[in-house]
């Protein structure tokens, strides 16, 4: 915004003639200046066979640059001989990378891999130029994408768990050294014994403020528990299109875009399924590859939504290359929640989404697959577009099947219990429906256990009994 030398300002008039005369301050808003970047994906030595794996994750590291509004102008492999302890990369690559960093003039330096303390100190004194790893980068994302307090704190918890390990590189510039007679160090080990003690009495204060929040998401869960709505939990790679069909499948407006991390923190919708059968859909964060522990464990309190569900949705972005490897990558993290592959059959739905990305013939293939999924024994697995709708009608009918298992209830109502039949329409699944001569009504009604016990204190008139299932 640019001010006219023409406009007033307040109190301009007791300024006097001379201040009125006097050329006016102009004001601009600067744009903050986007910062270049060189993305560096190293390949160990035990990785060497995963070149196509390589690329994939090379440009994931530059989707996350972008994501945290960076302008990667540069971006390499390198494959590794061996790994450098003091620099990760040998000699001559910190000395290429070097030149590349004055010639390009680069802001930041993006590593796609875990580094030590030492490391990025190291890196940042030869490059001369600010050092991030895929940690730190993943961290920064989420402290800026986080808009709950539940996720504000969970973010700044694993932030000064992954900043508590790197303190030494605050102090450097102090002395170490042994001081004089009685001296036990310098001031340099006294400053950061300081911020250690302060930063371990900022993570407990964290800690007891997310275990309140998990108190109180349990609360919701329980009072969640008590109505007879089925929960339904979307998980998946990041970038794989969940917000994308939480909105095609609720009919929502959560924000979606082609983005990394464009979903932190969880959003909970009512779902109707067909037949009027409501369900409730939970769309969460989404993970990624190497996902740092500090990560996992500060955002458990969002993932027992996960946890805690009847039904889970592992959306895949079937389009990439690389969703074999993103799906392991999803079932580790599942794994670390108690949610174990031999669970995955009976209550992991997998949907392979972005299929209107797929050629012809890989898509025929892929719809067979499917098709055979729902036959075996394996977690059942649905094509679908999250932006055309392809494959979502299959997908709704399917999760009312599953969430209506068990055998239906047969209910009598007396003439005038509109009341009672309009909350069966809403909470179960009516399979048929007939008026007797006395003007009650007979209804074959699938509700589970939780449903079946809330008719029957709502409506004590109705005496449902369960219909015995049919002889083979």
């Amino acid at each position: 915004m640019t001010r006219d030398p023409n406009d007033q300002l307040p109190g301009d008039d007791a300024l006097g003639d001379g201040a009125r005369n006097a050329p006016r301050a102009r004001y601009v808003d600067h744009a903050p200046k986007v910062q270049s970047a060189l993305v560096i994906h190293p390949v160990r030595p035990a990785q060497r066979h995963e070149g196509v794996l390589a690329e994939a994750r090379l440009e994931e590291a530059v989707g996350l640059a972008l994501a945290l509004d960076l302008d990667p102008i540069a971006q390499e492999i390198v494959v590794l001989r061996e790994v450098s302890p003091p620099t990760l990369f040998g000699r001559g690559k910190v000395a290429t990378f070097g030149d590349l960093c004055a010639e390009r003039e680069i802001d930041v330096v993006v590593v796609d891999d875990a580094l030590t303390p030492v490391q990025q100190r190291n890196l940042e004194k030869a490059w001369q130029t600010k050092v991030v790893d895929r940690t730190g980068l993943i961290l920064e994302i989420f402290s800026r994408r986080a808009r709950t307090r539940e996720g504000r704190l969970q973010v700044e918890l694993a932030r000064l768990g992954y900043e508590r390990s790197r303190l030494v590189r605050t102090w450097t510039h102090l002395e170490r050294q042994r001081g004089g007679f009685g001296v036990m160090g310098g001031p340099g080990e006294t400053q950061i014994e300081t911020d250690r003690r302060l930063l371990a009495e900022k993570i407990d204060r964290l800690k007891k403020e997310l275990e309140e929040v998990r108190r109180t998401r349990a609360l919701h869960r329980s009072a969640r528990k008590r109505t007879p709505f089925p929960t339904i939990a979307l998980v998946g790679y990041t970038n794989a299109g969940k917000s994308t069909l939480f909105n095609r499948l609720t009919h929502a407006e959560v924000e979606a875009k082609d983005m990394l991390f464009a979903t932190l923190d969880p959003t909970l919708r009512t779902l109707n399924l067909p037949d009027g059968r409501p369900a409730i859909l939970s769309d969460t964060v989404g993970f990624i590859s190497d996902l740092p522990h500090e990560l996992v464990a500060a955002f458990r309190a969002t993932l027992e939504e996960v946890e805690e569900a009847d039904l889970i949705l592992h959306v895949r972005d079937i389009a990439s290359e690389a969703s074999n490897e993103q799906s392991r990558d999803v079932m580790k993290v599942l794994s670390t929640l108690g949610i174990e592959e031999t669970e995955a059959a009976s209550r992991i739905i997998e949907v392979w989404n972005k299929i209107d990305l797929v050629e012809d013939d890989e898509r025929e293939i892929l719809a067979v697959r499917a098709r055979r999924s729902l036959e075996g024994a394996q977690s059942p697995a649905f094509i679908a577009s999250a932006v055309t709708g392809e494959g979502c009608e299959a997908l709704l009918a399917y999760l009312a099947s599953r969430v209506d298992e068990g055998p239906p209830s047969e209910i009598v109502l007396p003439a005038g219990e509109g009341e009672a039949l309009a909350w069966l329409y809403r909470h179960g699944r009516v399979m048929s429906r007939e008026y007797e001569d006395t003007g009650a009504v007979r209804l074959s009604v699938t509700l589970d256990d939780r449903a079946l016990g809330q008719f029957e204190r709502l409506f004590p008139n109705a005496a449902p009994r369960h219909t015995a299932p049919a002889s083979v």
